[in-house]
């Protein structure tokens, strides 16, 4: 982990940052990948073996894309997030979706102010850097709604006025596949502005063991500390859109999502959101590993959870047991991988 307390102060680090649109230099990703480690050590403190689903929600955090955690109770969904978001020196606002909920009550509402004689705008909980959605898909297909918004446009529109909501701005949703009583279903545009799907699953021996000690002495998601500032992340973020993605490779990724659109067994391909998706995802997954430029490996490792939930199957398809996943790993070994030479 590196020494937080040894770095150039943020206000340095910003003015020194070259232009927007300049290719990130090595330097950069080095800073990125540190940053992203001290944020990957400081949750793992808490979350016991499961680095890659801590690696893969830091990665969507890096690319400013929302995340969908989806798994049966009790398997840490919310703790992940919480210890994500309190990892980071941010606004976190939490979200507790129930059938009552109102659309008001997520993206805020006008109250008369009888001194002044004007409405006043009560912003609701999504104005914070960090969301956190538990239980989604327990709200009303009306309230999921007035996420869509801001999920793609990072702005709440009330009474004909746009409003910003602070960047960077990332909503981690959770929600429970298996319990159906009292929930709705995400529509499909919903589902389509997560930036990636993770499941949890059920620790190892080892690591159940330290999270039953953990829980035991009383430690939780509110004891970790931010290791990175809100700033920091906002650097992080600017630092993976300029992140080298060569010709070649997006023509990989567009090759890829177009497969799926070909496909008998599904009804809905991927998007090209989707597609948008992966890249900028691939890119922040090459910046973690300290790397200025992005390579087929970083596109193949998150094609997965970037894309499957993106695929929608047929009835006959799902009923010969045929999944998302399985589908997609068939599409990502029959296209041709760039040559090394020219995809960087």
């Amino acid at each position: 982990m590196p020494d937080l307390g040894s770095r150039r102060d943020t206000a340095e680090l910003l003015m020194t940052r070259p232009p927007a649109g300049a290719p990130a230099s090595a330097p950069e990703a080095t800073w990125f990948s540190e940053r992203f480690e001290a944020l990957q050590n400081n949750v793992g403190r808490f979350i016991r073996g499961k680095a890659e689903v801590v690696r893969l929600a830091l990665v969507c955090l890096a690319a400013e894309g929302h995340v969908l955690i989806d798994d049966v109770p009790g398997v840490g969904k919310t703790s992940i997030a919480k210890a994500v978001a309190n990892s980071i020196d941010g606004k976190m606002r939490r979200i507790q979706f129930t059938p009552d909920l109102l659309p008001t009550d997520v993206t805020g509402v006008q109250i008369w102010n009888a001194d002044t004689r004007e409405f006043e705008f009560s912003p609701g909980a999504v104005f914070g850097n960090i969301v956190l959605a538990d239980e989604i898909n327990r709200a009303s297909p009306k309230t999921q709604a007035a996420l869509l918004e801001v999920m793609e446009e990072r702005q709440v529109t009330m009474d004909s006025v746009s409003l910003a909501v602070p960047r960077p701005f990332i909503v981690i949703a959770t929600q429970n596949p298996v319990e159906h009583g009292g929930t709705y279903d995400l529509p499909e545009a919903q589902i389509d502005r997560f930036m990636a799907r993770l499941h949890v699953g059920y620790p190892r021996f080892e690591a159940e063991v330290e999270i039953l000690a953990n829980g035991a002495r009383g430690v939780t998601a509110e004891s970790l500390s931010a290791v990175v500032n809100i700033a920091e992340v906002q650097r992080m973020t600017q630092i993976v859109r300029r992140i080298h993605l060569s010709p070649p490779l997006l023509g990989y990724i567009v090759t890829i999502i177009a497969a799926t659109r070909r496909m008998d067994e599904l009804r809905l391909g991927v998007s090209t959101r989707g597609g948008l998706s992966l890249a900028v995802a691939a890119q922040a997954h090459a910046a973690a590993s300290g790397r200025s430029f992005v390579t087929p490996e970083d596109v193949k490792t998150l094609a997965p959870y970037v894309l499957a939930h993106r695929m929608l199957l047929r009835p006959e398809a799902e009923l010969s047991g045929a999944t998302s996943e399985s589908l997609l790993g068939g599409i990502i070994a029959s296209v041709p991988v760039p040559d090394q030479r020219v995809a960087y």
